[in-house]
């Protein structure tokens, strides 16, 4: 039985608390083996603090690390582990550090996950930084992705790319609709069958890339057409609406939601759970919900706990929460 609960919705809970200690509780006994995909943003290994309460140095590296045998203890077989971790630079100088290799390579060796995959985001809206030696001294670009790193325990986890098709480029919408293509041997030296790219398959296989930024189609680019973009535009976010309504400052790093939703649809299937330990306004727990998933998220901050609700309020869900009813009531 789960304790700490804030609150329910058909598909998941959340839950308030330190991860590491609600983890490794009694409390979860009942899910080891039983977690599809533990998916999550955790506090990125800054120089600086944030509000959001990251560490810093070696004591982060440690932090991180210290949740690699948990995690795997959580994950069934076939489970995997998704971990987005942006860069990091070393303090007062214009050198990139190495803290957030080191977590990795940490975190991997304190386990037997292996590493299955590295994804890049890329966000050509990020602000320049570091702006020390981007904007001030002009002597270094700006820093505009983060690093997502697919482990699990397994060499083969669940995973089916049928499900994350990127959209066909026109080139290719123009050749399915003419039967015809240059065939025979590239530069390369792979042979082109004659029919090898004449099957519609609704899409082609997605890449190791995001791009945050909507497709244009007006933008005669092949950028959106080779990556799968997810917006980044969100004035008109009902979750962003309703935190201006209530007074909330949103959290300021927000994992975007094509990427959660593109590895729940791409890892699990419907009634599969999943695990976000590092919640921030549970927007997984929100992608869980539309994909009709299983879910627990974990965060310990009660203003991103209060502010998480009103994602359940959007129009695309009915849940049976009442806004700000049942927050952090532990009794």
């Amino acid at each position: 039985m789960l304790k700490n609960i804030c609150y329910k919705t058909p598909y998941g809970t959340l839950l308030k608390g330190d991860s590491y200690e609600i983890l490794t509780s009694e409390n979860m006994n009942f899910y080891k083996g039983k977690i599809t995909l533990i998916i999550t943003s955790p506090p990125f290994p800054l120089n600086t603090k944030k509000k959001y309460g990251n560490l810093v140095g070696s004591e982060y590296k440690d932090w991180l690390i210290a949740f690699a045998p948990v995690f795997e203890e959580l994950l069934r077989d076939d489970g995997s582990v998704v971990i987005e971790l942006g860069n990091s630079w070393e303090h007062g100088r214009p050198v990139q550090s190495l803290l957030h290799l080191e977590s990795l390579l940490g975190f991997v060796n304190n386990s037997n996950l292996r590493l299955i995959q590295e994804f890049i985001s890329y966000n050509p809206s990020k602000l320049p930084s570091p702006a020390q030696w981007v904007t001030k001294e002009r002597i270094r670009t700006v820093d505009s992705y983060t690093h997502i790193w697919w482990m699990s325990k397994s060499d083969y986890p669940k995973a089916d790319n049928r499900k994350v098709l990127r959209p066909y480029s026109k080139s290719m919408k123009k050749l399915l609709k003419n039967k015809t293509y240059n065939s025979g041997i590239r530069p390369s030296e792979h042979q082109i069958s004659k029919e090898g790219f004449l099957k519609d398959n609704n899409g082609s296989i997605a890449h190791n890339f995001f791009e945050i930024d909507p497709i244009d189609e007006k933008r005669d680019v092949r950028l959106p057409y080779n990556v799968l973009s997810f917006s980044n535009t969100s004035s008109n976010d009902f979750f962003l609406k309703n935190c201006r309504e209530y007074g909330f400052s949103p959290h300021p790093a927000r994992m975007n939601k094509g990427i959660i939703s593109f590895f729940i649809n791409f890892l699990t299937e419907k009634n599969d759970i999943v695990l976000d330990p590092f919640a921030g306004s549970n927007t997984t727990g929100y992608v869980s919900e539309v994909n009709k998933r299983n879910w627990i998220s974990i965060e310990i901050d009660d203003n991103y706990i209060n502010q998480s609700v009103i994602r359940f309020h959007d129009p695309d869900l009915k849940t049976d929460i009442k806004l700000f009813d049942q927050i952090c009531n532990f009794g």
